[in-house]
């Protein structure tokens, strides 16, 4: 898995200050189809043009669902790097056959990191190499699983909810067996890019937790919920949990 937020940050490896997590509700029985296309075909045409891949998922609980997320350097760079790769000729190849696994591609959140060094830590990350034409093997499961809790609060708590949850939350969460991978707010610059809608008017904090198997995920959840530690106070609506299987070529999660 990655490493923990609580281990010593490499700067130079943090990934991106702006962040979308994007989940892609799909027609039945593509999602496969949709990985093979994304992970052979897309991930480098979109690093070429300057944003950072960080990770694919298939959605456990909901099998229609891919989600992924990638990154950039800023609000700006995000606009130039997306208008670089849509106008480009990768996703002219092959933006077709994607588009026709997918019934919704526009659940977009605009994120950025909780507080500082919160972002995904990729230091020696690397992707299996792919020959030319190959595709990624899909049929070797991965143990491992990402979570992403989605936190809907009023505005104007995503600072003191971040703060409670760095200082309180999260060494709880690792006291407990999880492994801290990031952690985001809502990003509520201007949309750069508005060929690609996101969800306007959210205020979320979101956090993206390792674990070693769905077991070691259903301990945590009981461990955590006999905690009198643990609060949600605040929160517009219940907490949104995905529990994710990275793709063989996710960065995160691996």
């Amino acid at each position: 898995m990655n490493m923990p937020l609580n281990a010593t940050p490499k700067p130079a490896a943090l990934a991106s200050p702006v962040v979308e997590l994007r989940q892609y509700t799909l027609k039945p029985g593509q999602r496969d189809t949709l990985i093979d296309i994304f992970d052979s075909r897309l991930i480098e045409g979109q690093e070429d043009a300057g944003m950072t891949i960080i990770g694919q998922f298939r959605d456990l609980d909901r099998p229609d669902m891919f989600v992924w997320m990638r990154g950039f350097d800023g609000m700006d760079a995000r606009k130039n790097a997306l208008a670089n790769f849509y106008g480009g000729p990768v996703w002219a190849a092959h933006s077709h056959a994607a588009n026709a696994t997918m019934i919704d591609s526009d659940d977009v959140l605009l994120l950025k990191p909780a507080w500082p060094g919160a972002g995904f830590d990729l230091a020696g990350a690397q992707r299996p190499s792919l020959a030319i034409d190959e595709k990624p093997i899909q049929n070797k499961p991965l143990t491992g699983i990402v979570v992403i809790q989605i936190h809907h609060l009023q505005r104007g708590t995503e600072a003191d909810f971040a703060n409670r949850f760095e200082t309180e939350t999260a060494p709880l969460m690792m006291s407990s067996g999880a492994n801290l991978l990031a952690a985001f707010v809502t990003e509520h610059a201007e949309n750069s890019f508005p060929r690609l809608p996101v969800r306007a008017n959210e205020n979320v904090f979101i956090s993206v937790t390792g674990f070693h198997s769905a077991d070691a995920h259903a301990r945590y959840r009981a461990a955590l919920a006999a905690s009198p530690a643990w609060s949600q106070l605040g929160l517009t609506k219940p907490t949104e949990i995905w529990r994710l299987s990275p793709t063989s070529q996710s960065l995160v999660g691996r």
